[in-house]
């Protein structure tokens, strides 16, 4: 089950942190470490913070973008530390292992971390199906990357030791996220076609229909039936 889930760091500014960050998922049983456009490819100081764990630097895989990352992926989380004026369905640490290990068995799972300094951007963002705050102080909020990875990881693991002796569920085949994004490329061209979205002003629209779509879950088949219903509408109105 651990196998199955991917931590993935998005511009890391540091090799330390990275470091760091390997040391701490190592120590759950965690392995899989994605680099998504680092700053600088793990060094020396990277492996000295590893303290032990330079095999998860080792075979970490780096792309260029946070879609290559996550395109295989039937379940994605990202990190967020700042309100947003648009809600997305949220999860605590706790919540968020109980989600991940759930699905483990059925695909691959993404927990996305944002940059040191910003965080993830609202795009990036919107490229998850849930939203993971760690619940800080409020007078006092400052959670370095390894800590965060480290909290979640912990909460995987005790979760994960409880799971051993329950009986696995039969869970719905969700749609990888590169399917999704074929899903709303296809409905924004489709909407703009219809004169739906105003391609000059297209607003939220777009924005909000992803966290619609994110709050419903759809399942594999059920994003086929919405793909099969657009491509009805364009053959209708002759844009096929």
């Amino acid at each position: 089950m651990l196998d199955n889930i991917r931590i993935v760091l998005v511009n890391t500014s540091h090799t330390g942190n990275i470091g760091s960050v390997a040391r701490a998922m190592k120590t759950m049983g965690l392995s899989k470490l994605t680099l998504v456009d680092p700053v600088q490819e793990p060094d020396s100081h990277a492996s000295a913070l590893a303290a032990g764990a330079t095999d998860i630097l080792a075979s970490a895989t780096i792309v260029d973008t946070l879609q290559e990352a996550i395109a295989d992926c039937g379940l994605v989380i990202a990190t967020s530390a700042r309100n947003r004026t648009l809600d997305w369905p949220l999860l605590g640490p706790r919540e968020c292992a109980a989600k991940v290990l759930e699905e483990t068995s059925q695909h691959q799972v993404a927990l996305v971390f944002g940059r040191e300094n910003s965080g993830l951007t609202n795009e990036e963002l919107q490229q998850s199906q849930f939203h993971l705050h760690i619940p800080t102080n409020p007078d006092y909020s400052s959670l370095n990357l390894a800590m965060a990875v480290q909290t979640v990881s912990y909460e995987l693991r005790m979760q994960w030791l409880e799971s051993k002796q329950r009986a696995p569920e039969n869970l719905p085949e969700y749609p990888r996220a590169e399917d999704l994004e074929r899903f709303y490329e296809h409905l924004e061209k489709t909407l703009g076609q219809t004169g739906f979205i105003v391609p000059q002003h297209p607003g939220q629209v777009m924005t909000k229909l992803r966290r619609l779509f994110n709050r419903a879950r759809p399942e594999e088949n059920e994003i086929n039936i919405l793909r099969g219903i657009l491509a009805s509408v364009d053959k209708s109105t002759g844009n096929t």
